[in-house]
């Protein structure tokens, strides 16, 4: 069972509230993000591109756009090898156009998944040399390509990295060491020695601080690399980085941008989905955009979702756009499939008591790995690795939880991998087939953790009576956004919540609408998403299927309950309503 915690951090919330002109709620879920004093509030609140600490403190940041002026002056040819991801994808797109911006001779590799694997791969820098390439510009990834660079050294290529993945080491007698590459220089602000003080950035944040610096080189209009921040803000939300400090500000101000953007694709893309430009929100990056372009990666190639960015011609952005909006709705129905592969194998392959789950699926398709490990955690909460059998061994994707470093700990079974990479929240690994029951076995005895303390907690940001809530309260809200990773919607709960009705809607039956009474017997209209099912047969249990029924037909009911959940507008034919979402139920 899922603790319910809520917040309990003291400040001054009215004098919060008075000096910046917020509801005290609003300066409760402030300090709640570890926002304190007034000068970071008022970042939080209003941070703008002024606030963005200075590109040079990152390390080699000044040599890497020195030797990339040079190879530029020599009019040698420069390759981007990206990756096959949105941020991957943006990255490259980014580097492409402003190296072409300043005179380069320069062209870019998107890796295939599954011909050639992620990152730097060998295969990709023997292409190279045969091309007649001198200079290869990573973004993305290469921080962990230690042999590759090497090899790419000895035929006398230069090797520029830029990445934002956790840099590899080597742990002896409890000291750790970074792996250091032969690449001419890298930028990644994860480096030990690293000055850059904020850490969060993703691959494109990080090419798009270079193309700052390159630009500066140049003399040229700031401007002109701020008015690529579209993609940026894109590719931060989709790599599920953390939205706190500048990340925020590349965010908000790429939202900005995008409901402007010159970008024929970004046009067709959202025009494809549906998006409306000047309502677009992080969440439309997350779960509409980010994903079609992503699916081009997991079953297309990603150089079809580059070539969207890059073509000028709006018929065939058009075109484009559908096959992804196309191969994106694919790649849900075969999420589906591996999700109800991975529960049924879950529940019987005796994994209950184990607090990292390993699950091998060989018949799924290696590309969606990631997500149905997403899916899965979601359900058990608890970190999870989907493997799957690929041309070259099993491949396999990782997504955890708060309290568990999925990197870190995959470092403790090095010697299982062909190749393995990542973050805390999600990783990436290759081993070969014999390894699979030895990695889920030393992967949950180095587990640090039980089941029950794997599990995330449920952290509420205040107790608040459903009556409290109101439109002019959620308006407000609209000032902690973006929401996403570390700054997530505000979160409420109440107790002793009554139900004057219930009824389910939609097209399947399964959304559940409420009108909940407060203890003072306010009615408030609640959706709940979850699963209706479940609720009805907790209901059931608790009270008995007659006070189930009585509370669906609208008739008096002893049905009792507390709730976690979120207060939204709902815009209903030019009304403004509150609605309560349901998150949790006890």
């Amino acid at each position: 069972m899922r603790q319910w915690m809520v917040a309990a951090k003291k400040a001054d919330f009215y004098a919060i509230a008075e000096k910046f002109h917020v509801d005290p709620v609003v300066a409760r879920i402030i300090r709640n993000r570890e926002v304190i004093g007034e000068k970071n509030i008022r970042i939080y609140l209003g941070g703008n591109l002024s606030d963005l600490s200075d590109p040079h403190q990152m390390k080699d940041m000044d040599r890497l756009v020195e030797i990339l002026a040079q190879k530029i002056r020599k009019q040698v040819r420069i390759r981007i090898i990206g990756d096959y991801d949105v941020d991957g994808v943006t990255s490259s797109h980014l580097f492409l156009m402003a190296l072409r911006r300043v005179g380069a001779k320069v062209d870019v590799v998107i890796p295939h998944r599954i011909q050639d694997g992620y990152g730097l791969s060998l295969h990709l820098l023997q292409q190279a040399k045969e091309d007649g390439v001198d200079t290869i510009l990573t973004c993305d990834n290469g921080i962990a390509a230690i042999d590759e660079i090497a090899w790419a050294k000895a035929q006398k290529m230069t090797v520029l990295v830029t990445d934002h993945h956790a840099v590899p080491f080597e742990e002896h007698e409890g000291r750790r060491t970074e792996k250091k590459s032969l690449a001419d220089a890298v930028v990644n602000p994860h480096q030990q020695d690293c000055g850059y003080p904020y850490k969060e950035l993703c691959g494109a944040g990080v090419a798009w601080n270079v193309i700052r610096v390159l630009y500066e080189n140049y003399d040229m209009d700031k401007r002109e690399a701020e008015d690529l921040l579209d993609f940026v803000a894109m590719a931060t939300v989709c790599d599920v980085m953390s939205l706190t400090g500048e990340n925020r500000i590349l965010v908000k101000e790429g939202l900005k941008r995008i409901r402007h953007t010159k970008n024929i694709g970004l046009q067709a893309l959202m025009q494809a989905c549906n998006v409306q430009p000047e309502n677009i929100s992080a969440y439309h990056f997350g779960y509409v955009l980010g994903p079609c372009v992503n699916a081009t990666g997991r079953l297309d190639t990603a150089r079809h979702a580059l070539r969207l960015f890059e073509t000028g011609q709006e018929t065939e952005a058009e075109e484009i756009a559908r096959d992804l909006v196309d191969l994106n709705q694919e790649r849900k129905e075969l999420t589906l499939q591996g999700v109800e592969m991975a529960k049924k194998l879950c529940e019987e392959g005796g994994y209950e008591k184990d607090p990292v789950l390993v699950l091998f699926l060989p018949d799924v398709h290696e590309s969606i790995a990631g997500l149905i490990a997403g899916r899965i955690r979601e359900m058990y909460n608890r970190p999870v690795f989907v493997l799957t059998r690929g041309e070259e061994g099993v491949k396999g994707s990782g997504r955890s939880t708060e309290n568990y470093s999925m990197y870190e700990n995959m470092c403790g079974c090095a010697e299982l991998f062909t190749k393995f990479g990542g973050h805390p929240m999600a990783a990436g690994l290759s081993l070969p087939e014999e390894n699979v029951e030895k990695f889920r076995r030393k992967i949950n005895e180095n587990c640090p953790l039980t089941v029950e303390e794997v599990c995330p907690d449920i952290h509420i940001d205040m107790a608040m009576p459903v009556g409290y809530a109101s439109t002019e309260l959620v308006h407000q809200f609209a000032l902690l956004e973006p929401f996403g990773k570390d700054n997530p919607s505000p979160l409420f709960a109440d107790r002793n919540l009554s139900i004057s009705r219930m009824w389910l809607i939609g097209k399947n039956r399964n959304v559940l609408r409420m009108s909940v009474l407060s203890e003072y017997g306010q009615p408030v209209p609640v959706i709940f998403f979850g699963d209706v099912e479940t609720l009805f047969a907790y209901f059931t249990e608790k009270f008995g299927q007659e006070e189930v029924e009585n509370a669906l037909h609208g008739r008096k009911n002893r049905i009792l309950f507390s709730m976690v959940y979120t207060a939204k507008i709902d815009f209903y034919q030019g009304n403004e309503n509150l609605q309560l979402e349901m998150k949790y139920y006890r």
